[in-house]
C-alpha cells in the first residue's frame, strides 16, 4: 500500500475516504463552460465499485468516464506519495486538452490547505510532478518508464485511425505496467477490428465463462445507454413506427431490455440526429456497439439500412434459380467469393468464401462441394493478365478447371463503390454464412492521412479490401436474365 499523504491539521477523518474525496474536493466545468464541484453518477459510481486491476471500457457517449479517470488519478497522485500516472489520448492537441481540463483545472481549485501540503513542483503543458514525489504525465504513447495508474482514451478509434499508434501504445504504454497495477481503456466501438475490439471479444468471454481473472486479465465493464437515466423524453407526441417499433421488440425479447415509453421516445429523437452512428455512439448491447456504423466507412449507411428493414437474416438457397460468383482475386493468393442469387430486383446473398494461400484448384473444389446450380462467375479484369511463371493467365488456368468467367469492366474504383451502394439496397444476406462479408462491408473505409487530420479519397487496403473488393466486382456488372436450359460446367481438381 502506498504511504499516504501528510493530511493537514483540522482536515476532517474523511479524508480518508476515497469516494468522499471524489464527490466533494474536486471542481470541473460542466457542459455549459460553468465551475461546478464534481460529484460521480450511476456510471462512475459502479467502475469505482467494480474496478478491477486492468479494466476495459465499452460505453455509451456523454457518461463522463473521461473525466472520472483523470479525477481518480489526480486523487491517488495528490493523496499517495511516490505515485506515477500516464494518461494516452488519440493525439497531442486532445492530450493537452484532457491535461488542462480534466487534470490541472481540478488541482487549481482544490482546498488550499490540500495544495499546500502537495505543492506543485514542475508543470508544463503534459506534466504535473508534486511535492510528494507523486507525477502525472498524458501523451500520445508513453513509451518507457513504469507507471501504477494509466489510461488510454478512446482507444477503439486510435485502433481504427491509427493502427500503427496503436501497435505502439500495446507495446509501449501498456508495457509502463506491472501485474497487480491499475490501468483503464475506455472507448466507444469503432469497428470489428484491431485491438480495442479483441481485447473485448476475450474480456467479454471470460466474463460469460466465470472465468477467475488474474492480475493480468482485463475485466469487461459495459455501460449502455439505456442505464443513463437522465436519457428520457416525454413520449406524448413521439410516433414509435417501424423500423424503431421492431427494435424495440427485439431488445427485449432477444436480450431482456424493456424500454420505458420515455426510453423510447428519447431514442427515437436522437437517433434523428444521429442517424446511421446511433448505435455506435449509444450502443443497447455490445454486440451491437461493434457491428454499428464506422467512422469512415463507405457503405456503413446502407448496411445500417439493411439491418433496420431486417435484410440481413436467413436467406435460403433457391435451387431454381442459378447462383452467380463475384471474386476477388486479392494479392498474396488471397481470394474472395460471393455466392449470388437473384430474383427480379432481389439480390440474394447465400453465402460466402474467403480463403489464402490456396490455388485455383481449391476453389474448383469448393464451388463443387457446396451443389449449387450455378449461373455466371463473374471476375475482375486482371483475371486475364499472364503471369510470367507459368504464362498463362488465371482465366485460363480456371477454365481448364471448369470455371468460365466473364469478366468485369475496367472501373475506377469510385464508380465502383457507387455502384455498390447503389446495388445494396436491394440486397437480402444470409446472416450466418456470410458473415464475414457482411463484417468486411462494414469495415470497409476510407483511409486515414495522420497528416492533415482527415479521410483520404482512397480505400484503406486491409483484409476488408477482399470482401468488399469481391462485390464491387459483380456490382458493376449488369445482371443476366435466367437460361433454364443452362447446364452447369463439370469442375475438375486439375
Amino acid at each position: 500500500m502506498p504511504q499516504a499523504a501528510r493530511v493537514p491539521v483540522g482536515l476532517v477523518d474523511q479524508f480518508r475516504d476515497q469516494a468522499w474525496r471524489l464527490n466533494n474536493l474536486y471542481w470541473i466545468t460542466n457542459k455549459e463552460g460553468k465551475r461546478v464541484r464534481f460529484q460521480m453518477n450511476w456510471a462512475q459510481e459502479q467502475l469505482l465499485r467494480e474496478m478491477s486491476h486492468l479494466n476495459l471500457i465499452l460505453k455509451a457517449r456523454q457518461l463522463g468516464f473521461t473525466t472520472f479517470i483523470q479525477i481518480y488519478l489526480l486523487d491517488v497522485c495528490v493523496f499517495y506519495r511516490d505515485t506515477r500516472a500516464g494518461v494516452v489520448a488519440d493525439t497531442r492537441d486532445n492530450a493537452e486538452a484532457i491535461f488542462r481540463d480534466k487534470i490541472k483545472f481540478p488541482y487549481e481549485n482544490l482546498p488550499e490547505g490540500v495544495k499546500a501540503a502537495v505543492p506543485i513542483l514542475r508543470d508544463n503543458t503534459t506534466t504535473m510532478e508534486l511535492g510528494n514525489n507523486s507525477l502525472i504525465r498524458v501523451g500520445t504513447s508513453l513509451r518507457g518508464g513504469t507507471l501504477q495508474y494509466l489510461h488510454i482514451s478512446e482507444f477503439g478509434k486510435i485502433c481504427a485511425k491509427y493502427p500503427e499508434k496503436a501497435r505502439e501504445i500495446i507495446t509501449g504504454a501498456l508495457n509502463t505496467i506491472q501485474a497487480g497495477q491499475i490501468a483503464f481503456i475506455e472507448s466507444t466501438a469503432e469497428g470489428q477490428e484491431g485491438a480495442f475490439f479483441d481485447m473485448c471479444q476475450t474480456a467479454q468471454t471470460k466474463a460469460r465463462t466465470g472465468e477467475r481473472l488474474t492480475e493480468m486479465d482485463w475485466k469487461f465493464h459495459f455501460y449502455p445507454w439505456h442505464r443513463h437515466p437522465e436519457y428520457t423524453l416525454p413520449a406524448e407526441g413521439v410516433a414509435i413506427v417501424d423500423p424503431w417499433a421492431k427494435y424495440f421488440r427485439d431488445l427485449e425479447e432477444r436480450h431482456g431490455i424493456a424500454l420505458t415509453p420515455a426510453q423510447k421516445a428519447w431514442y427515437v429523437k436522437k437517433a434523428e440526429t444521429q442517424g446511421d452512428d446511433m448505435k455506435r455512439e449509444y450502443p443497447s448491447t455490445p454486440d451491437e456497439a461493434f457491428a454499428a456504423s464506422i467512422e469512415g466507412a463507405y457503405y456503413s449507411q446502407q448496411m445500417a439500412k439493411a439491418d433496420r428493414e431486417g435484410r440481413i437474416g436467413r436467406v435460403p438457397y433457391d435451387d431454381s434459380i442459378p447462383v452467380e460468383t463475384w471474386w476477388d482475386l486479392g494479392m498474396d493468393d488471397q481470394m474472395a467469393i460471393w455466392f449470388v442469387q437473384r430474383l427480379g430486383r432481389e439480390v440474394r446473398l447465400i453465402d460466402y468464401l474467403e480463403a489464402s494461400g490456396e490455388g485455383l484448384p481449391y476453389y474448383a473444389r469448393q464451388l463443387r462441394d457446396r451443389g449449387y446450380y450455378y449461373g455466371r462467375h463473374v471476375a475482375p479484369h486482371d483475371i486475364s493478365v499472364r503471369e510470367l511463371s507459368t504464362g498463362k493467365s488465371r482465366l485460363e488456368a480456371a477454365q481448364g478447371l471448369g470455371i468460365n468467367f466473364d469478366t468485369a469492366p475496367r472501373l475506377e474504383i469510385a464508380d465502383g463503390i457507387e455502384a455498390v451502394r447503389s446495388l445494396l439496397g436491394q440486397c437480402w444476406f444470409d446472416a450466418e454464412k456470410c458473415a464475414l462479408g457482411i463484417k468486411a462491408l462494414r469495415n470497409y473505409r476510407k483511409d486515414w492521412d495522420e497528416d492533415t487530420g482527415t479521410w483520404k479519397n482512397k480505400p484503406r487496403h486491409d483484409w476488408a479490401s477482399h470482401g468488399s473488393d469481391a462485390f464491387r466486382t459483380g456490382a458493376i456488372v449488369p445482371p443476366v436474365e435466367i437460361n433454364n436450359s443452362y447446364v452447369p460446367p463439370v469442375f475438375h481438381d486439375s
